[in-house]
């Protein structure tokens, strides 16, 4: 069920020293292949950072979370400049970008797997690490392994404190 891993998820930021499975990375993959998007553009490419020597550069590009360089992977977010302004006035890759992060966290739940949201990072920094073309940009990245660290209680405010009926 869907709500159960939007329960479990949280944000990890320890793992352990094990790597992932290549149908979990595959599973993943697909969930975020999988995410929709405006006008169905699929703006997306996933960089997967696997390679050690580029995972130890991530914490001083993530300004200083060493954790993320923990992860046996790291998908860099990254979707295409291309988009437009929605008549709303959200930027489409922002928000397609976001809805995939949604995908990627939820996914890896339900496969055992946790991963945290990092937008704490330098873009240009990034942009050099994984050769990111200038017609993309890294819209979140989202290391992935398995937790060394139990979930803890989450402070959520009320239905009641959030929720309002036909006016703000």
């Amino acid at each position: 069920m869907i709500l159960k891993a939007i329960e479990d998820r949280f944000s990890v930021r320890k793992f352990k020293n094990i790597p992932i499975e290549e149908d979990k990375l595959n599973a993943i993959l697909k969930a975020a292949q999988l995410s929709p998007s405006a006008k169905n553009v699929q703006p997306w490419k996933f960089v997967v950072i696997k390679d050690k020597q580029m995972r130890d550069q991530l914490p001083a590009i993530c300004k200083g979370q060493k954790f993320v360089s923990q992860a046996p992977v790291t998908i860099a977010v990254c979707c295409n400049n291309l988009g437009y302004i929605m008549t709303c006035g959200q930027k489409t890759a922002s928000v397609d970008g976001a809805i995939v992060g949604a995908h990627i966290t939820l996914q890896a739940v339900e496969l055992g797997l946790g991963s945290c949201w990092i937008g704490a990072f330098y873009q240009d920094k990034m942009a050099k690490l994984i050769n990111l073309p200038d017609e993309f940009e890294v819209i979140a990245l989202f290391p992935i392994g398995y937790p060394d660290i139990e979930k803890g209680k989450r402070n959520l405010k009320s239905i009641s404190e959030i929720v309002v009926y036909d006016r703000f």
